[in-house]
């Protein structure tokens, strides 16, 4: 099967048109792609159609690397569109009320019931919007309530939506044009805030740009090791097909993201469309939006058995890790050696991009985005995911608790002028601390119980994954 006559494709943001058109740099890990003669007059304006064999192969390579998106407004609409929308709940009367009159009547509705200390206010809701009830005798969790439901679907594909979000049809239909792509198993949308009457206090606020479950305003493919790394169920359209066995009922927390990456690695494709949102009924209250964070956390060690090669905190070239210890070093020798690597990294690269026409001003370009990178991933660990032995750390020795101060006052000036919220630096930076708190010690936790330090370390990928050059031949 092969991308249809019709598909719209565009180049990504990140994506650089070089060597007067003749190749594309872009793409996750970054790759220079020649493109064949004929495979040039193709892209116009950065967008290519699907139109024939050859245009259909272009588009198919360069949505597999990451260089480009489909356009969701020029994609057809679904040929096949009918969905059914499963929904868990346990308890939460209210809020299916709320999504069940948001979704309509006009497709099937299965809400299961995962054993409600008041069943009945939840059965009483499912019977007012007409929707079909499956209830649970026992607790399963998220991964057995959504499996139960699935067990009914007759459809070719399925919504899975949470009772704490709100969406609609409109919504739902957007998401159903990505399976034009016969490779796309599911697609996402952008999860937000839903709006309230009462003004929110400072933690709704700070959830209100940064979120765990929002992953940003560009469309993305789904990769682990790339900036859209995992995807929510907490609203998601899949097809019923690829989904098989469907969720790991054994998992508690993380069954979503294990989901995701099962498929992944099954050869399916799963998108990120954030042109649509579902709204997402945030926790206000600091204890328990604290608790939620941690219980995120404790996914990581399950994730780390299942999936080793895809849960690193960080991911470094060998030369982007030497950079890092020279400069957390704080020697003499430390800005010499970081130079020096740069340099060569610099000059290492340029010759994998010579007849690009301008190699050392894009490889320079390239170095320094991997730099940038590494610092802000570098910042994380060492005030998110390895905060335990970065404290520990602070009260052994000067250099770590520099190193620490710096971090964390970087990353919160750098990532609030880009979240830009509506509320002053101080608690935006005091709201960020406790968030990384509760989720590093819900890693650390995970670690402990799985007693594997699986989940805590880094990787380090060979140098021909980060800047890598193939050819076009559609």
């Amino acid at each position: 099967m092969s991308i249809p006559h019709g598909f719209v494709i565009a180049l990504d943001r990140h994506t650089r048109v070089v060597d007067g058109g003749r190749s594309l740099l872009g793409g996750f890990p970054t790759r220079l792609l020649r493109l064949a003669p004929r495979a040039r007059p193709l892209l116009s304006d950065r967008t290519l159609r699907v139109t024939d064999r050859a245009s259909a192969v272009l588009a198919d390579r360069l949505l597999e690397f990451g260089i480009a998106n489909p356009v969701i407004e020029a994609l057809p609409p679904c040929p096949d569109p009918r969905y059914t929308v499963v929904i868990p709940v346990r308890d939460r009367a209210r809020q299916l009320d709320r999504l069940l009159a948001a979704i309509g009547t006009e497709h099937q509705v299965i809400v299961v019931d995962d054993a409600s200390h008041r069943p009945e206010e939840v059965a009483a809701v499912a019977a007012k919007h007409g929707a079909r009830l499956v209830a649970l005798l026992t607790n399963l969790g998220p991964a057995g309530a959504r499996n139960a439901g699935l067990g009914q679907v007759t459809t070719p594909y399925v919504v899975f939506a949470d009772s704490d979000v709100v969406l609609t049809p409109d919504t739902i239909r957007t998401l159903l044009k990505h399976f034009a792509d016969p490779r796309v198993a599911m697609v996402v949308p952008r999860i937000v805030g839903l709006p309230t009457d009462a003004p929110a206090n400072w933690i709704g606020r700070y959830e209100e740009v940064r979120s765990s479950l929002d992953l940003g305003r560009n469309p993305a493919a789904v990769l682990p090791g790339t900036p859209v790394s995992w995807a929510s169920t907490a609203c998601v359209v899949a097809r019923v097909d690829a989904l098989k066995d469907g969720f790991d009922e054994t998992m508690r927390v993380g069954e979503d993201v294990d989901l995701c990456w099962r498929l992944i690695e099954n050869g399916w494709r799963v998108r990120y469309e954030p042109a649509v949102e579902a709204a997402h009924e945030h926790r206000l209250r600091l204890d328990d939006w604290f608790l939620r964070k941690a219980v995120y956390g404790t996914g990581a060690g399950p994730l780390a058995r299942r999936h080793p090669d895809f849960i690193a905190p960080a991911v470094f070239a060998p030369w982007s890790a030497v950079l890092m210890v020279a400069l957390l070093a704080q020697r003499r020798w430390s800005v010499p050696i970081a130079g020096a690597v740069l340099g060569v990294t610099a000059v290492r690269i340029a010759r994998k991009l010579d007849g690009t026409g301008h190699p050392y001003r894009l490889a320079l370009r390239l170095t320094s985005n991997g730099a940038a990178s590494a610092l802000s991933q570098t910042s994380a660990l060492l005030t998110r995911h390895w905060w335990p032995l970065t404290a520990l750390g602070c009260t052994l020795s000067g250099r770590v608790r520099r190193a620490a101060a710096v971090a964390a006052l970087t990353d919160v000036a750098l990532e609030y002028r880009t979240d830009k919220a509506a509320l002053g630096p101080v608690r935006y930076g005091v709201a960020r601390r406790l968030d990384d708190l509760a989720y590093g010690g819900g890693v650390w936790l995970s670690a402990v119980k799985e007693r594997s330090t699986k989940a805590l370390h880094p990787c380090i990928v060979r140098p021909r994954r980060r800047v890598s050059s193939g050819r076009s031949r559609p």
